[in-house]
């Protein structure tokens, strides 16, 4: 790498915001290939109006002029240098001798004196202000070794910030225009050494795979470690790791010159706030709910920052080069020349680009004549003794200049963030519901204890009042009678008393008359008697008059009560509709809860089939390392939102409604389980709280389809860490997935099962009891679905095993032929060698180079037909590594190059 002191010599400029003005097509009539088709597109004058989102952009290219080095200053001194700069007019003349010179034009041109803030904001801002808003965008640097292409973009300027190369200056102002809460920003370092791709971040991760969706034409390398970035002291220690990884060595041109491309993606997910989906969900009787209508799916821009650090073009004799440096250089020249030939015939709209050439050029697709917005800044040297050199790598900028993209801005809806939000507000009408409820209760066991207090106490009043009054009546009555009786017996004895004075004197005449008065006096005063009674038999009819009244008086009083008991049985059966109602309406939110999880799972697979093939992280059993290593960096992204559901929900909660009585809601807490088991933060939390055990009742008891399904694919995402594949084992889990295996007819019931059994075929601890338990018949039993998603988690089962019992068999603790053979799978493994579908041929490939390594298994397999199947996997497989494998394997085995000696074939 070139040093020296850089100085702003240029005036600062103020940029544009919009990125669309920057990136406009300054033809209207220029014509650019699109990423995947095979026909030219032609785009439009209007560069912001544009159909299906997209909008036209060409390549901008700047030139940037590296002052002379030591070893120029002495060996040129005598030379004028065989470029001259003209950055007012943006143009550069490139001498051919000292009469003659060309000129060329560039979108900047940048000397020797130009700072490193100013090379960023005329060359990378603008793309990464593009990113912000959505887009994706790449910046690139070209040049000859030497020239400042690292310092351009990799300077981490820790002595001197001023110094700071675009890659730190980009992420400064990416963190800076993100809020850590609801957008996230992430980061993969990979290099391009000798056509293979390797991890920066992580040494061991070597040989990564570029995969390509067929129908969208998008490149993906989802095995590259991905790193969450919160704040740019991360970011920096990130990018040291990576430049110590970074292959280097030294040159004539240059004391530290890169021997790979690096490369830098930079993925930014914001959120865009106050943005719903037009429409809404109604309600029964048509009338939008305002609790559904808050829950709109949230929209996620996505989008990606590619900086791309190219290894110097060198000539051979000029770098000095040999030996594995001169492999090395062979390498890059290799690519350099790849990418080169895309640019021109993406330059002259061929018919035919070669992007497949080369990893580099399939890696740069979308930078070139795809959907991203692309700065390429061009490094060259003032030496004449390297003009062939200089004019070469201005002649690619020139060329380049003619690329036209056509950006794209990338939404999608949140269903994650949706579903997240939809439990949270599910659980707290619920709890409302309850709370509601049981207020409701207690309101109603209040008033009816009032009540039936009321009632009592008046009832006990009236009893007594009645029992008082008659007791009060009967006195009164028991004492007029008593008076009555004693009136009675004085006038008897009276009547007594006169009838024996009338006896007495009965023959007195003298004394008749006399004896007549006093009788007739006594009847009088008897008669006067039953005059003075007759008030007082009138008084005492008065009283009963009144108690009869007081009698009906209580009688009324009761009538009122028992009205008033009718009143409160009305308020009870009113209270009672009004529960049947908030019933009724919880059950309709309900509906439309699982109605929306069924939307988002549909959208989810409609994504996943038309995107890159991935399923749901939730669901997913593991198709690959990779896509273990993107759930396990997606965990540390959504640790914010996982924290929060388990304080508002948690986690026992969620799994006691596994249990529920209602279908549904084992339905929706089974998947709501699933999602958080893709996660493997959570896969702990889940195991400790009982989750795995729960997951394997469902499995056993519930006849459910779907239940069936999203449990095993539960257990599948637990499967991949190794102390639960032994609790699985422990718990009799093959058995209920082999089970399952046989009962199940639905593809996507299968995929997860053999999902869960690939992910335990790969623990060395667990080879002979899986066998025992019928792992491997179970896999070779669901051969019979015959789906390619089913089939490819088959293979992938079979080489895992295969790669233990090959392990197994070098360390000498396995003697004997394989499991695999015992149980009979080795026809169905060289029927499908040569499959159609990529996955299961690769895995079957691999299966079959591990058989082969161990010596016992070769007798079988060359009865078998094996053997071919490993000749042809050796000249004609896809992927070197394999094909290096199979190899390996037909030369080591002497039974095998018996075999093809006999039969006269070459390995």
């Amino acid at each position: 790498m070139a040093t020296g002191s850089y100085r702003n010599g240029a005036p600062k400029m103020k940029l544009d915001r919009t990125p669309s003005s920057v990136y406009a097509t300054p033809k209207p009539a220029a014509r650019s290939r699109a990423v995947g088709g095979g026909s030219a597109r032609r785009s439009s004058s209007t560069p912001l109006a544009a159909k299906d989102g997209l909008v036209p952009g060409r390549v901008r290219v700047a030139v940037r002029l590296r002052p002379r080095n030591t070893e120029e200053l002495v060996a040129d001194a005598d030379f004028a240098d065989c470029v001259e700069l003209q950055p007012e007019l943006k143009r550069l003349k490139l001498r051919k001798n000292n009469w003659e010179s060309e000129t060329y034009e560039f979108d900047e041109v940048l000397t020797e004196f130009a700072s490193q803030k100013r090379v960023y904001e005329v060359v990378a801002k603008p793309v990464v202000e593009s990113v912000l808003e959505g887009y994706n965008g790449t910046v690139m640097a070209y040049g000859q070794t030497g020239t400042g292409k690292t310092f351009t973009l990799g300077k981490l300027g820790e002595e001197d910030t001023a110094a700071r190369g675009i890659m730190v200056r980009a992420m400064e102002d990416i963190l800076a225009d993100t809020c850590p809460s609801t957008d996230s920003v992430s980061v993969s370092y990979l290099q391009l050494y000798m056509e293979t791709i390797q991890d920066l971040l992580c040494p061991g991760n070597d040989n990564i795979a570029i995969i390509e969706d067929p129908k969208s034409g998008d490149v993906s390398i989802p095995a590259a470690t991905v790193v969450d970035i919160r704040d740019q002291s991360s970011f920096l220690e990130l990018l040291r790791l990576g430049e110590a990884h970074r292959f280097a060595a030294n040159t004539k041109l240059n004391t530290e010159s890169s021997r790979s491309h690096a490369i830098l993606m930079v993925h930014v997910n914001r959120s865009i706030m106050g943005r719903h989906c037009e429409g809404g969900f109604s309600t029964q009787n048509g009338q939008a709910s305002s609790l559904v209508k808050s829950l709109r799916p949230p929209i996620v821009r996505k989008s990606k920052l590619v900086v791309v650090d190219l290894a110097g073009s060198e000539r051979i004799d000029k770098s000095g080069s040999e030996g594995h440096t001169l492999e090395e250089a062979k390498s890059i020249n290799l690519s350099l020349t790849a990418l080169g030939k895309c640019i021109n015939s993406l330059a002259e709209n061929s018919a035919h680009v070669p992007f497949r050439d080369s990893k580099l050029t399939r890696l740069l697709r979308d930078s070139f004549g795809g959907t991203a917005r692309t700065s390429l800044v061009v490094t060259i040297g003032p030496s004449p003794r390297h003009r062939g050199e200089t004019s070469s790598t201005i002649m690619f900028g020139q060329r380049a200049m003619k690329v036209e993209n056509m950006v794209k801005l990338k939404e999608e809806f949140d269903y994650k963030s949706l579903c997240r939000r939809l439990d949270i507000e599910i659980d707290k009408l619920i709890a409302e519901n309850e709370r509601q409820r049981k207020d409701f209760d207690d309101d109603i066991e209040r008033i009816k204890a009032d009540a039936e207090g009321r009632v009592s106490e008046a009832e006990r009043n009236f009893m007594i009042a009645l029992e008082n009054e008659k007791l009060s009546y009967q006195q009164d009555y028991m004492e007029s009678i008593k008076k009555l009786e004693e009136k009675w017996i004085l006038n008897q004895q009276t009547n007594k008393n006169v009838k024996s004075k009338v006896d007495s004197h009965a023959d007195c005449l003298q004394n008749g008359e006399a004896l007549m008065v006093s009788t007739s006096d006594g009847i009088n005063g008897v008669e006067q008697m039953f005059e003075n009674e007759k008030p007082l038999r009138q008084s005492s009819e008065d009283e009963v008059s009144s108690l009869r009244r007081q009698v009906a008086q209580w009688k009324r009083s009761e009538a009122a009560g028992n009205a008033e008991n009718i009143k409160l049985r009305k308020m009870l059966e009113n209270e009672a509709l009004q529960k049947e109602k908030l019933e009724q309406e919880i059950s309709v939110l309900k509906n439309q809860l699982l109605q929306l999880s069924f939307e988002a799972d549909e959208t989810r697979r409609s994504l996943d089939r038309g995107g890159s093939g991935k399923i749901l992280p939730g669901l997913d059993t593991g198709l690959s390392q990779a896509r273990s290593s993107q759930l396990r960096d997606s965990a540390n992204g959504q640790k914010a939102s996982i924290a929060k559901l388990f304080e508002q929900v948690g986690l026992q909660k969620i799994l006691s409604l596994l249990e529920s009585e209602d279908a549904d809601v084992r339905i929706h807490a089974v998947k709501v389980v699933a999602n958080l088991a893709a996660e493997e933060a959570n896969q702990e939390k889940i195991v400790e709280a009982g989750g795995l055990t729960s997951l394997l009742m469902l499995l056993r008891s519930s006849e459910d389809e779907t239940i069936r399904r999203v449990a095993a694919g539960a257990i599948a995402n637990l499967a991949m860490n190794e102390t639960n594949q032994e609790l699985i084992m422990a718990q009799d889990g093959i058995s209920l997935l082999s089970m399952t295996a046989a009962d199940a007819e639905d593809p996507q019931t299968l995929r997860m099962v053999a999902g869960a059994i690939a992910n335990l075929c790969g623990n060395d601890k667990l080879q002979t009891r899986l066998r025992v338990e019928g792992g491997i018949r179970a896999l070779l039993g669901m051969v019979r679905c015959g789906h390619p998603d089913v089939l490819a988690q088959i293979a992938r089962g079979i080489a895992n095993f295969a790669k233990c019992e090959s392990r197994a068999s070098t360390q000498g603790n396995k003697s004997g032929r394989s499991l695999l053979i015992d149980d009979g799978a080795l026809p169905w493994i060289v029927k499908n060698a040569n499959n159609e579908a990529s996955p299961i041929r690769r895995h079957i490939e691999l299966a079959l180079c591990h058989l082969a390594q161990h010596e016992a298994n070769a007798k079988d397999m060359i009865s078998e037909g094996a053997l071919w199947e490993l000749v042809r996997i050796s000249r004609d497989c896809s992927r070197e590594d394999i094909r290096m494998l199979a190899h390996r394997t037909l030369t080591s085995s002497s039974t095998f190059q018996l075999e093809l000696r006999r039969l006269r074939i070459e390995c």
